[in-house]
């Protein structure tokens, strides 16, 4: 038996004691050590709900493998790894194109299928990666987010020697300020509207920050000429904020799930069109060969050193508090960055 957090509806979440999964030929059992909450996972937990009832949450996570199938020789007990959450169909028009993120008939762990909220996870061999030695359990547990930072950034077509914008100081904008740094950009400007998290942002490498809730970023950013925005926040004033401050021939890219609709103001659409400004939309982190170069890319970077996940993690709990975190975030009652649970010790 292991522990599971287990969603019935919006709100309602269960720490259970459930059977240890049951591996298929083609499948590895992973050993959860460490899972981080997702900015999907809030909604789904506290007010959209899950598409099955009694779902097990959480596609963030790291572990190490404990069981392999019969055909799954090229992964061994006891390696150290995480996952990409996505199973693509593998037969529609995007995924013969290598575009699985826009798959017309996929599965995702955590969401479709039993995720990492608890002790164990099984996991098809194809969506595994290996973690480093020099990568902390932690650090795997958040190659998720960095992974859709960097499908972002190159969505958008960032360049060495660009200026460029991160609105939305979470996980994935923490990590965007970073790659932006490690992609060559000349100046990264991040704006949030907790100085807490501003603050983290200039130790990661941000040359300037802006408190949007304080500042009129608009002004602020008026004498500056921006290549680049990456908006994470959803805010649909952030994203109106984005165009506004983006120069001639620039890039916005919307990475941020809002679920609200969005209005341009009357100059705003002026400027876009204007300015020429290109908007481009980035959903997950997926590429070929698959689950593709973002992660790879991600994971070599950690394992060299060039990308800081510490400063990211605001808080650390274990799996038993899960309802207990939820009912937090829900009542506004933290500000975090990284909610790391841990199924074992918290580490």
């Amino acid at each position: 038996m292991m522990k599971a957090v287990k969603l019935y509806e919006p709100g309602n979440l269960q720490v259970e004691e459930v059977n240890v999964p049951t591996i298929s030929p083609t499948e590895v059992l992973i050993e959860v050590k460490v899972i981080g909450i997702c900015g999907s996972d809030i909604p789904r937990a506290l007010t959209k709900g899950a598409y099955s009832q009694g779902l097990t949450l959480g596609h963030e996570f790291s572990g190490q493998i404990v069981e392999c199938g019969s055909e799954a020789a090229e992964w061994s007990v006891g390696d150290r790894v995480t996952i990409a959450p996505l199973e693509p169909c593998m037969k529609c028009v995007y995924c013969k194109q290598g575009k699985y993120g826009l798959c017309d008939d996929y599965n995702y762990y955590g969401s479709r299928t039993d995720g990492a909220m608890a002790n164990y996870i099984k996991v098809g061999k194809a969506n595994i990666l290996k973690l480093d030695d020099s990568i902390s359990y932690d650090a795997g547990a958040m190659v998720d987010p960095a992974a859709n930072a960097v499908h972002g950034l190159w969505r958008g077509k960032l360049q060495k020697g660009e200026t460029a914008v991160v609105i939305g100081l979470g996980a994935i904008g923490m990590f965007a300020v970073q790659f932006a740094r490690e992609m060559g950009a000349k100046e990264v400007i991040a704006i949030d509207i907790f100085d807490e998290k501003l603050e983290i942002a200039n130790k990661l490498g941000a040359d300037r920050t802006v408190n949007s809730r304080t500042e009129d970023v608009i002004e602020v950013l008026a004498d500056t000429h921006i290549d680049f925005v990456i908006d994470t926040s959803g805010s649909a004033i952030a994203q109106d904020q984005a165009v506004r401050i983006t120069g001639k021939m620039g890039r916005v890219v919307f990475l941020g799930i809002s679920n609200q609709p969005l209005t341009l103001s009357a100059k705003t659409v002026d400027r876009l069109l204007r300015y020429e400004i290109e908007i481009n939309g980035s959903w997950n982190s997926f590429s070929d060969p698959f689950p593709g170069k973002e992660w790879t890319y991600v994971i070599d970077s950690m394992a060299n050193g060039k990308i800081n996940t510490e400063e990211i993690i605001s808080h650390r709990y274990s799996i038993e508090e899960t309802p207990a975190v939820f009912e937090k975030i829900k009542n506004k009652e933290i500000v975090f960055s990284k909610i790391l649970l841990y199924p074992g010790d918290v580490l």
